[in-house]
């Protein structure tokens, strides 16, 4: 089946729906799921936002541009998963209690607002990956269009390239807890650490970055081609002194270089 043939059935299939609810974050995949819903003339549209210490206040802020942008309802929910001993405990299926939280709010809202349909982002590539968030979703009813339509992540961002969506080409952005190895307490103060952190390393002009928070270490992880602006005498200089300001005292270079998912590795050798 051709690109173009899933994004038609992904369109018949919401326009069946007729009236949704779209857990929101601002991401590749749920602005184009977004867009889509607009393009496909449904009669009631809500964009969800959930907002806790593990997302940064950037990301939240872009997710209220992009539904004011398309025209779109968005309410915006505080979740407390960091209040949660099984979430902020981290274990490996740390994201269960996470969606959990949010799709549990998310059914109380369709319930009040008389919505049946309540959407996440999921396509066809996450069903390959470690995603214990699908349970929460199987048990909350929410339904993933997008995996549905057997869209991959190449073919959103082609088609949100075609629909001239800014986050074409944005980054994968996950929360911020995704930066702790299993096991490892997660937060608040932990949490905006590794913001800070990772907030600061931005100004040197990495596209993909990540800050992993192994308590006092803080393992960075960029593509290999830009490994020469961190450890050129000026920047690493810079870096080092702002890390340790931080709380960390020790600063490594990660030399596999940046890849997504990292701290499922340790799951892949079990």
């Amino acid at each position: 089946m051709t690109t173009e043939e899933k994004f038609s059935n992904l369109k018949n299939d919401l326009t069946n729906m007729d009236r949704v609810i779209i857990a929101f974050s601002g991401g590749v995949d749920s602005t184009f799921l977004l867009k889509t819903a607009v393009l496909s003339g449904l009669s009631n549209v809500l964009a969800v936002t959930g907002l806790s210490e593990s997302l940064p206040q950037e990301e939240a802020d872009f997710a209220k541009s992009m539904a004011d942008s398309l025209n779109v309802r968005q309410m915006i929910i505080q979740t407390k998963e960091l209040q949660n001993r099984s979430y902020a405990s981290n274990p490996s299926d740390r994201c269960y209690y996470c969606k959990k939280e949010l799709f549990t709010h998310l059914k109380k809202i369709a319930d009040k607002e008389n919505i049946p349909f309540i959407l996440d982002g999921t396509n066809a590539d996450d069903a390959r990956d470690w995603r214990p968030g699908s349970k929460a979703a199987r048990e909350e009813g929410v339904r993933s269009p997008l995996l549905d339509a057997g869209l991959s992540k190449d073919e959103i961002r082609q088609l949100s390239r075609d629909l001239k969506l800014p986050t074409w080409n944005k980054p994968a952005t996950p929360c911020l807890s995704s930066r702790f190895p299993y096991g490892q307490v997660i937060t608040a103060e932990s949490l905006e650490r590794v913001h800070r952190a990772e907030t600061f390393l931005k100004q040197y002009g990495f596209k993909e970055l990540r800050v992993r928070h192994h308590g006092e270490v803080a393992r960075i992880e960029v593509a290999p081609h830009d490994f020469s602006k961190l450890i050129n005498d000026k920047s690493r200089e810079e870096i080092i002194s702002y890390l340790k300001s931080l709380g960390y005292k020790f600063i490594t270079l990660d030399l596999q270089g940046f890849r997504s998912g990292s701290a499922n590795e340790v799951l892949d050798d079990k």
